[in-house]
């Protein structure tokens, strides 16, 4: 028998595919792409390096599916809602048993494993929200959750004598003791991220995200910048983000495109880089140098020169600030 191994990264899937593995089950591992990934924070791969790792230490191929714009979609409007924040757990859940359906029948497997725990996650894991989420995906009964499978209803494969149901576990809720026992004892002892997670389940995250929908500005660039710096709504059209160290100052200017504006202190003076996206007028870079001016080291001086230039261009001009008035910068940060 051939199964699609669900793998995030995280420790369940790890253990889950892991425990198949060693039933002699050949496997191909999946993993989906999306920027929301908590492992890999600052980063558009999401899970995919510790993905690749496990399949690595695993012996076992990799297949890794782009679903980022799919999933934006249903981030502006998930059919069965969100969580206690932006988190439409239950159709991204859907989105990913669909990609596996079409990859168990492009590589001929006869069923899906993964790593799921009966009541971990309020919003996905409950019995009737896996149910629904299978039967939306076309996935009735053919989706093996190996750490859970004996609290479940015996899935096909168990039915069918694929895989036997005595080699399966009965974890269930939302203690992590018996996984870390179960990796210990399986040698499994470098599991990038412990228990996964979700960007969109960030309150200040998923604030900055409900803003940027809110304007029409939801795009993969501008949910990169979500992630880093402070963040300002200078215009209806226009936004700052600011660094907040040096990691960010750069990582701000790589994700820099043509039209984007950066402000900067001169070198002799200790402060941010600022981003600003969209449509800037001479009274808002005024403001945008006021605001990275405010980040500066000033030293007890009232005003510093602040450089701002285009991307695109290569002119750099200058102009002298005081800092914003705080009143008026708590009134613009998101």
């Amino acid at each position: 028998m051939k199964a699609i191994a669900l793998i995030s990264g995280g420790l369940d899937s790890t253990l889950a595919t892991k425990l198949v593995k060693d039933l002699d089950i050949e496997l191909v591992c999946l993993n989906t792409l999306s920027p929301f990934c908590l492992c890999h924070r600052h980063s558009s791969s999401g899970c995919f390096y510790g993905a690749s790792r496990v399949a690595k230490d695993l012996g076992l191929d990799l297949i890794s599916i782009n679903v980022s714009e799919e999933f934006l979609e249903i981030v502006k409007k998930p059919k069965y809602g969100y969580g206690s924040n932006m988190n439409p757990c239950i159709d991204c859940r859907i989105l990913l048993f669909k990609k596996a359906k079409e990859t168990m029948q492009r590589e001929g497997a006869s069923f899906v494993i993964t790593g799921e725990v009966l009541g971990q996650r309020p919003m996905s894991q409950k019995l009737n929200t896996m149910r629904l989420i299978e039967k939306e995906a076309g996935l009735d009964g053919l989706v093996l959750r190996p750490l859970s499978a004996k609290v479940l209803k015996p899935t096909i494969p168990e039915e069918q004598g694929w895989i036997l149901r005595d080699k399966l576990l009965a974890i269930s809720g939302r203690g992590r003791r018996e996984q870390i026992n179960l990796a210990r004892e399986l040698e499994i002892n470098d599991y990038p991220c412990p228990s996964g997670g979700c960007l969109l389940t960030d309150p200040q995250f998923s604030k900055r995200l409900k803003e940027l929908m809110q304007h029409e500005q939801l795009n993969l660039d501008n949910i990169q910048l979500l992630k880093l710096g402070r963040h300002f709504r200078i215009s209806s059209d226009a936004k700052l983000i600011v660094g907040r160290n040096e990691e960010e100052n750069n990582e701000l200017e790589n994700l820099t495109k043509n039209n984007d504006y950066l402000f900067y202190p001169p070198a002799e003076i200790a402060g941010p880089i600022s981003l600003g996206r969209g449509n800037f007028s001479e009274d808002l870079i005024r403001l945008s140098c006021a605001i990275t001016c405010r980040y500066c080291d000033l030293n007890g001086a009232s005003s510093a020169k602040i450089v701002y230039r285009v991307v695109s261009g290569k002119e750099e001009k200058i102009l002298s600030v005081s800092p914003i008035e705080e009143d008026r910068l708590k009134d613009l940060r998101i």
